[in-house]
């Protein structure tokens, strides 16, 4: 769920202006995965950028206040999100953790690195969301840790059904500042994208796994 329409259109605009977003549906990229894809998403990129990124940061904030009242600890994903779950902790003045993808192979053999305690309330904080499978993860990990996982925010969403069904199986409440339908919008309305590209893109969308650029 997107945070608000305005929102959804400033912050696809952004993205687009310094190029955390491309959109190259006739020289697709190739994901690790191994899927074609007409758009790439580095939202890294927003650290560089410092009034994008305190624009991020207050909206993710403001949110987090809005809806979950000051949980006792932001939590960022690794790698990705690390940058921007410190941001978003220093501007609610809260505590900051990261969670790996696994646990470490040696020292205390952490996932969750930083100090949490079972019981705290917690905010997770991601860049992206594809599939949701490393974002739950970190979810899980959080919980059995005995922690009270309040939801997550992040910056943008593919919108892949796979996600929201993710998700929805693990009862996680998810919200964006943008959208990918936003971020079509913004790049048509812009002309970044004609409307043969939309159609494109939208179709890869709808079936990212077997879509064909050709």
């Amino acid at each position: 769920m997107i945070f608000d329409k305005y929102t959804a259109k400033q912050t696809a605009k952004v993205l687009l202006q310094i190029n955390a977003i491309k959109l190259e549906p006739e020289t697709p990229f190739t994901w690790a995965s191994g899927w074609k894809s007409p758009i790439y998403c580095d939202n890294r990129i927003v650290l560089s950028f410092p009034a994008i990124r305190n624009y991020i940061r207050e909206e993710m904030g403001k949110f987090i206040e809005q809806h979950y009242g000051k949980p006792d600890v932001i939590a960022g994903v690794a790698t990705g999100a690390i940058g921007i779950g410190i941001l978003v902790a220093e501007y609610l003045g809260l505590p900051f953790i990261y969670v790996r993808p696994e646990a470490k192979k040696h020292g205390r053999q952490n996932q969750i690195e930083g100090f949490i305690e079972a019981g705290q309330n917690v905010v997770v904080v991601e860049d992206l969301i594809s599939t949701g499978k490393s974002s739950l993860n970190a979810v899980k990990a959080l919980r059995e840790a005995n922690t009270n996982v309040k939801g997550m925010i992040a910056i943008f969403s593919y919108g892949f059904d796979i996600a929201n069904s993710n998700f929805e199986k693990e009862q996680v409440n998810l919200h964006t500042l943008s959208s990918y339908e936003s971020i079509l919008e913004e790049a048509l309305e812009t002309n970044y994208i004609t409307e043969k590209q939309q159609d494109t893109l939208s179709i890869w969308n709808e079936n990212p796994g077997q879509w064909n650029a050709i």
